[in-house]
């Protein structure tokens, strides 16, 4: 099975659930700030990195936890994702993926363009970081309803 947690930039609301899926972050409070910016990824996305799967881990199940900047094309990227997933595995049923977008809140963008896009990470990462305290909650609230779909996929399948 494969999860890829998808938004824009992959940095701060993807990155963020990927890693609590994995259990690097808590489900039952928000983290501190230097335990997001610890993270590998979080608000570290390079441009070259946009658009390619990143590894983040495995969860419990032993489900493979990706992330993705699909930047603003979902409607091409990920059609095409299920695509090859299908081509190679014969169905889409083993595939999660979870736009993470609607987490996002207006810190989490103003932070995240002026850290990625601009560069101003020292501007621009302390507001992403805050941002992404204050709509964590809705973060594991996704990253939940993802792991409740994988539980019963793998009953239904009797794995």
């Amino acid at each position: 099975m494969i999860v890829i947690y998808h938004d824009v930039g992959g940095a701060h609301s993807a990155a963020t659930a990927a890693n609590i899926h994995i259990n690097k972050l808590p489900m039952d409070r928000i983290p501190s700030k230097n335990e997001l910016l610890s993270l590998p990824t979080f608000d570290k996305i390079k441009k070259e990195q946009l658009g390619h799967l990143i590894y983040i881990g495995e969860d419990e199940t032993k489900t493979k936890i990706y992330t993705l900047a699909r930047q603003y094309v979902p409607n091409l990227v990920i059609p095409a994702i299920a695509d090859m997933y299908c081509i190679f595995h014969g169905s889409t049923d083993q595939l999660f993926m979870a736009d993470t977008k609607p987490a996002v809140n207006f810190l989490m963008k103003i932070g995240g363009y002026t850290s990625r896009k601009l560069n101003w990470v020292r501007f621009g990462r302390p507001i992403v970081t805050k941002g992404t305290q204050d709509a964590y909650m809705d973060i594991v609230n996704i990253v939940k309803g993802v792991k409740s779909n994988i539980k019963k996929q793998l009953l239904d399948n009797n794995y």
